[in-house]
């Protein structure tokens, strides 16, 4: 008996030990109405007009974590190691032993709570099988050169390209695992003549270069379904668009601080008024299997990632994720966000290829949404030869620089409206699937859906953002000429008269106070009301 109470006091003692990774979550933020009011500290001005132009509000979201309280948690004492922040959630990634991170809660006042990778010291959890997310995408060489006109055409990309939409003014961030020789190789020389290369991080290494890690060159692939260009052999599907490179898979390792990296990777891409993330990973089992996901995690709001993706979404980032290469395994995260575009892939002729992961009830919402070519799509390695690959990691993309051709086209439109375009305009929109969900988007009829809903819209008054800090977008119909508006305070007090000249305009708010504003428009007869609130 003795020799069995000694054995578990040592593995209690070593549990407690044992190096374990845990997301720290913090009660406060410091600043946060006077750097709201002031958000040109803390975003860039094209963020800035992003949120502006689509309506996007900022919130406490936005405001850094507190970087005092970072420095207390990354003393010695404290046993913890800091890999990661996020601000939208207002936590940390760390690693150390149980005791040491569970002290936090009680050791810091602004620590709200802990949540460790490992469910099982939460709650009861299943584990599964890790397995190499990558493998399915080993390489092929094409030695007839074969060029992406089938891609391409595939979703009808190539019409829009033709009406001169190929991305320009679209940011796009891609997150991924290395991007080797994207700054020296041919294939994107004129991806850097034009400035739309514009910057990168490495957020594992920590290092402002992220061309220096060169052991992965899957992100170069990826990059290349988008931007790539070598003259009559290769064309990405949004070669004019411009690129923010973020690395955030560590290939060496498979746990949980990578969905920490990535969210911070969104946060950054946020902040720099992207457009687009393409994220062609997805996270499910790990290395350690007592911080794999179960299926049932896999709710679209659950995982540290997918929650990160979806505030990207809220933010009006239009986030595009590989569905997976799991098959009937199922989608891994973000890929099952509630805010998600998660794309299948499907071989040359528009069938399902087998290894595309699938939806399942566990999903809240369609999963996948959409499908396109994933198998034998064409690729441009860090060699800078073009070669065969297969995966959702390249649907993904081909899918991403699509919309970015097409957001052009539709400028005016939220990246809610433009993902609804864009499945309205598949193959089986009225029949969807958990193989390729509402099935291979058509583009140019995503094109003509969008126009034609904002020519409907075109007669409709609007006022964004609601609530407002400082400019308050309005728009009123063309047709509607020497129109009036009058705000008024709650208590029915003029506070501003004047005519609206132009159908889209700025109204400069900062000076009013806070509080609740009525927004009346008269033009002839015809009159619309709005309430407002002036944060």
């Amino acid at each position: 008996m003795k020799k069995i109470l000694l054995l578990c006091v040592i593995l209690f003692q070593y549990n407690a030990m044992a190096q374990q990774d845990a997301w720290v979550y913090f009660n406060a933020k410091d600043n946060v109405e006077s750097l709201i009011s002031n958000p040109i500290s803390i975003l860039t001005q094209e963020a800035i007009d992003r949120k502006n132009t689509h309506g996007i509000v900022i919130d406490e979201r936005d405001v850094p974590v507190n970087e005092t309280y970072i420095s207390l948690l990354k003393v010695p004492e404290t046993g913890v190691t800091v890999f990661a922040k996020s601000k939208w959630l207002n936590a940390v990634y760390v690693r150390g032993s149980i005791d040491n991170i569970n002290a936090l809660v009680n050791d810091f006042a602004f620590v709200e709570s802990v949540e460790f990778a490992d469910k099982s010291l939460n709650s009861n959890s299943r584990v599964e099988q890790i397995d190499d997310k990558f493998l399915i995408e080993e390489s092929q060489v094409a030695f007839n050169y074969g060029n992406t006109q089938n891609q391409v055409e595939m979703i009808n990309a190539n019409v829009l390209h033709l009406d001169d939409y190929t991305g320009e003014g679209i940011v796009v961030a891609v997150l991924d695992a290395g991007f080797t020789n994207v700054n020296t190789m041919g294939a994107f020389q004129r991806l850097r003549d034009n400035g739309d290369l514009l910057d990168g991080y490495d957020f594992v290494s920590r290092n402002n270069n992220v061309y220096a890690f060169t052991g992965n060159d899957h992100g170069t692939k990826v990059l290349s379904d988008m931007a790539g260009f070598i003259q009559d052999q290769f064309v990405g599907t949004a070669p004019d668009a411009s690129y923010y490179l973020f690395r955030t898979e560590d290939v060496a390792s498979e746990t949980p601080v990578e969905e920490a990296y990535w969210v911070e990777a969104a946060e950054r891409a946020d902040s720099l008024g992207v457009h687009i993330i393409n994220s062609s990973l997805g996270y499910k089992n790990y290395q350690n299997t007592n911080y794999s996901h179960t299926n049932e995690d896999l709710d679209g709001s659950t995982t540290f990632i997918t929650r990160g993706a979806n505030i990207a979404n809220e933010k009006g980032i239009l986030v595009v994720s590989s569905a997976g290469n799991s098959g009937a395994s199922g989608v891994g995260a973000p890929a099952d966000g509630t805010g998600v575009l998660s794309i299948a892939a499907v071989d040359a002729d528009g069938n399902y290829a087998a290894f595309s992961s699938q939806g399942s009830i566990f999903q809240p919402t369609q999963k996948p949404d959409v499908a396109t070519q994933g198998l034998a799509a064409f690729v441009i390695d860090n060699l800078n030869t073009i070669v065969n690959n297969n995966g959702t990691s390249f649907s993904s993309p081909i899918m991403a620089g699509g919309i970015a051709s097409l957001w052009q086209a539709l400028p005016n439109a939220t990246s809610e409206e433009i993902k609804d375009y864009v499945r309205q305009s598949a193959s089986q929109y009225t029949t969807p699937d958990y193989f390729l969900g509402y099935g291979i988007p058509n583009l140019q009829l995503a094109l003509d859906i969008g126009l034609s809903l904002q020519e409907e819209e075109f007669f409709e008054f609007k006022v964004y953002p609601n609530p407002a800090v400082n400019i308050l977008n309005i728009q009123i119909p063309s047709v509607n000429e020497n129109t009036t508006l009058t705000i008024y305070d709650i208590l029915g007090k003029t506070i501003l008269e004047q005519n609206m000249i132009q159908p889209s305009s700025q109204l400069d708010v900062s000076s009013m106070s806070s509080g609740v504003y009525i927004l009346s428009f008269q033009s002839g007869e015809a009159s619309k009301t709005f309430k407002f609130i002036k944060s």
